[in-house]
């Protein structure tokens, strides 16, 4: 339960920017813990925070109810008032990072875990040699982080951006493959995909990964298989096919070079655009540009391993 506000002093209320994003994260999210890894922060410093406002503001202004917060109806009313604000926030957070022309400060970085860890970690590794004022922080995470309330400055997708003030260019090409482990193919044998892979068990993302091209291409060439894992992290996915609980369609930087047998299902999967975004306001700041043209040179020289010929 929020503690309660405690009446407020005379006078108008005077409320702290940073409290009301605190509350705004709460709102958004339901709970506590959910907020405090939305902005990098304890949860006892959620915590905090709500209840330095509400007793600022003399009102209850989330309620804890069985399914997570909820804003009370004080918090409603200021909900949009308070939504307006962050923009405003964000525009002048956005402002001033665009004007800055010192390759120092500090760039946040989204992409979805395996390319981070496989292909981005030493494009990250040569820049910050070569710009040790730089601070980098990556987000590895499979969620589209909005770049224009500075929850990511640069982020690196496999779908086409739909944020508005996005500025997106195509960064490098994905080559997907089927795979499986010796060791499942000697038990099973080779599937029929011609027939959809009947006797055969497959490794399957989660339902939002299930939409992608790779993975309705690989649907229909399995729809007689029957499912062996879902998982909702590629890592995962690799795991359970390299210990032989079924073939799966993983991205060729990550599926080769495995030990992993990479199989003929036909006409090779759909390949899919990497895609490079910024918020247009902070693009031409001296350290975005100095990142953006790092990660230009190192996945195009990486491109071969992303997409190979064969």
């Amino acid at each position: 339960m929020s503690p309660k506000p405690t009446a407020p002093d005379a006078g108008p209320c005077r409320l702290d920017w940073d409290d009301l994003r605190h509350f705004l994260a709460i709102a958004r999210h339901g709970t506590l813990s959910g907020a405090a890894r939305a902005l990098g922060v304890r949860q006892s410093t959620m915590s905090r925070r709500l209840a330095a406002l509400e007793a600022r503001a003399g009102a209850q202004l989330l309620q804890k109810t069985p399914d997570g917060y909820r804003p009370s109806a004080a918090g409603e009313a200021i909900l949009g008032p308070v939504e307006r604000i962050e923009a405003e926030a964000d525009t002048v957070a956005r402002t001033i990072t665009g004007t800055d022309l010192r390759l120092a400060g500090s760039v946040r970085i989204t992409s979805v875990e395996t390319l981070a860890t496989l292909v981005l970690m030493p494009v990250l590794a040569g820049f910050a040699r070569r710009y040790p004022d730089i601070e980098l922080e990556l987000l590895a995470d499979s969620r589209d982080l909005d770049l224009s309330r500075r929850e990511a400055d640069v982020a690196l997708r496999l779908a086409p951006y739909t944020q508005p003030g996005v500025v997106a260019r195509r960064l490098a090409r994905v080559g997907f493959g089927v795979y499986a482990s010796a060791d499942y193919l000697d038990r099973h044998g080779r599937p029929d995909f011609a027939a959809g892979a009947p006797g055969q068990y497959t490794v399957l993302p989660s339902d939002e990964l299930r939409q992608a091209p790779e993975m309705q291409w690989f649907a229909a060439r399995t729809h007689a298989a029957r499912p062996g894992l879902r998982c909702n992290r590629r890592q995962a996915a690799l795991a359970a096919i390299e210990a032989g609980m079924g073939i799966g369609c993983l991205a060729r930087y990550l599926g080769d070079g495995r030990g992993l047998v990479r199989l003929d299902a036909g006409p090779p999967p759909p390949a899919r655009a990497l895609w490079y975004g910024v918020h247009e306001d902070i693009r031409h700041t001296a350290r975005i540009r100095a990142l953006a043209a790092a990660l230009a040179e190192g996945f195009a020289a990486a491109a071969m391993r992303l997409d190979p010929p064969d």
